[in-house]
């Protein structure tokens, strides 16, 4: 049989609703450069979600989506404050160094950043001969499927505000937030100057909606942009995948049924006496197997290997109870 995937949740092209609209118009001529309608009306959607008048951008992916805003807003001495686990440190390849910025990073097992945590760092930075920390970087869900809750977010807006830091939200997860804690999509309009809606990893081809609260950052953007390449052509693709994830809640429920799916799989690897090594309310599930197991496991699934005893699984819009209960099954009995 083929190879059942929990690697990700990326891995097909994407769900059938979002190909029945991209089908819908596959003949419609459109303008170029997000001047096009599904641009405008896919962002009259966020706005009434956001219950905000904020800048609004479609972009590719989720590491040009931080490089460009990152970017864009730090000046060459600034620096970026991030959690070690941060996407922008372990998977981004040098992105935001590359243009010059240096991320700072606190060591994380959770992967949370917390008011603490930022004010030691600029205790630790305090003249003209190291980095000036600017930006605070979290993610929610993130990288090792915790989640911040509302006043936790709300805590980091209003340090942040106070000792004149922005504070930016990846969010490639954003879905499976929201059924995980009690923050909603207008609250991160509220306590944060810049977040993005993550497209890609929910159901989506391409595209993440980047949000811009505060609006001194929004000068010049779509110059930088063009500018560092990620202005698409073909801007109303993303658009109308973001038309359809914000029909009929589709974006919502979509987290809710992988974080649901995601719970099923704990339950069921907690009843087989398999150990986790994080607790996660989201769709990342990661256990404790030895290496015998794994390699039993990677005959019929795909998943990824975190650390020497840890394997991540990652539920996807398009996996199944039956899948789940295959693994389990194969887990079981190896």
């Amino acid at each position: 049989m083929n190879k059942i995937s929990f690697r990700n949740d990326y891995s097909v092209i994407a769900h059938k609703k979002i190909i029945e609209k991209l089908n819908n118009f596959k003949n419609e001529i459109n303008t170029g450069y997000a001047e096009d309608y599904h641009t405008e009306n896919a962002k009259k959607k966020i706005t009434a979600l956001i219950k905000r008048n904020s800048d609004i951008y479609f972009l590719t992916g989720g590491t040009q989506t931080n490089m460009v805003l990152i970017s864009a807003v730090l000046r060459p001495h600034e620096a970026v404050i991030a959690a070690s686990t941060a996407h922008i440190n372990v998977h981004e390849t040098g992105a935001i160094e590359g243009q010059g910025h240096k991320i700072i990073t606190v060591n994380k097992t959770d992967g949370k950043l917390t008011v603490e945590d930022i004010k030691k760092i600029l205790d630790n930075h305090t003249d003209c001969h190291m980095v000036k920390p600017k930006l605070v970087f979290i993610t929610n869900a993130t990288e090792v499927g915790t989640v911040y809750n509302k006043n936790e977010l709300k805590d980091l807006y209003e340090f942040c505000h106070k000792n004149d830091l922005y504070l930016y939200l990846d969010g490639a997860r954003l879905a499976v937030s929201f059924s995980a804690c009690d923050i909603k999509l207008d609250d991160y309009a509220k306590y944060t100057d810049a977040f993005y809606i993550g497209g890609t990893k929910i159901g989506s081809p391409l595209g993440e909606a980047l949000i811009i609260n505060n609006k001194e950052l929004n000068k010049d953007f779509s110059y930088l942009i063009k500018h560092f390449g990620a202005m698409l052509a073909k801007g109303f693709v993303p658009a109308i995948c973001f038309e359809a994830l914000f029909e009929d809640d589709l974006y919502f429920k979509l987290g809710q049924d992988q974080n649901e799916k995601a719970s099923y799989m704990t339950k069921k690897l907690k009843e087989i006496d398999v150990k986790l090594r994080y607790e996660s309310p989201t769709n990342q599930v990661f256990a404790m197997l030895d290496n015998e197991k794994i390699k039993e496991l990677e005959k019929d699934f795909i998943f990824e290997r975190w650390d020497e005893k840890t394997v991540r699984f990652v539920v996807a819009f398009h996996n199944t109870y039956d899948e789940i209960d295959l693994l389990i099954e194969k887990i079981k009995n190896n």
